[in-house]
């Protein structure tokens, strides 16, 4: 532990700083077990704001794009309570990415679909 540092504040800014809003993740939630897909729009102590898709949802949702039918990712909250478990959707060695795979069976960038661009232009100055 760093002197005067509450180990607690360090791993929460870290994790602040990994899952900041337009960090693309893969939430595992409980009570009912689901795992959800998308954007982070805000990580706090009260819980989890994403803009995306239930994951029982891709193959369709990436059909519907792909069609070019009008759909659109939820903005949903999910209070801290039932969240298990937030990663990042990055690939693994072979293993492509959501994202990757969206991207591959849709014709079309989950950031485009799910407006990421906003989060970056809110970023800049």
């Amino acid at each position: 532990m760093l002197a005067g540092v509450d180990n607690r504040s360090v791993s929460e800014t870290a994790a602040a700083a990994i899952f900041a809003r337009g960090a693309v993740v893969l939430v595992t939630l409980n009570t009912p077990r689901e795992k959800f897909w998308g954007v982070v729009l805000e990580l706090t102590t009260a819980g989890l704001g994403v803009r995306g898709i239930d994951l029982n949802s891709f193959d369709d949702f990436a059909r519907l794009v792909r069609e070019g039918e009008p759909v659109a990712a939820g903005a949903v909250f999910f209070p801290m309570h039932r969240v298990e478990r937030i990663e990042l959707d990055t690939r693994n060695g072979s293993i492509p990415s959501l994202t990757e795979r969206f991207a591959s069976k849709s014709g079309r960038d989950f950031a485009e679909v799910v407006g990421l661009s906003e989060f970056s232009a809110e970023r800049q100055p």
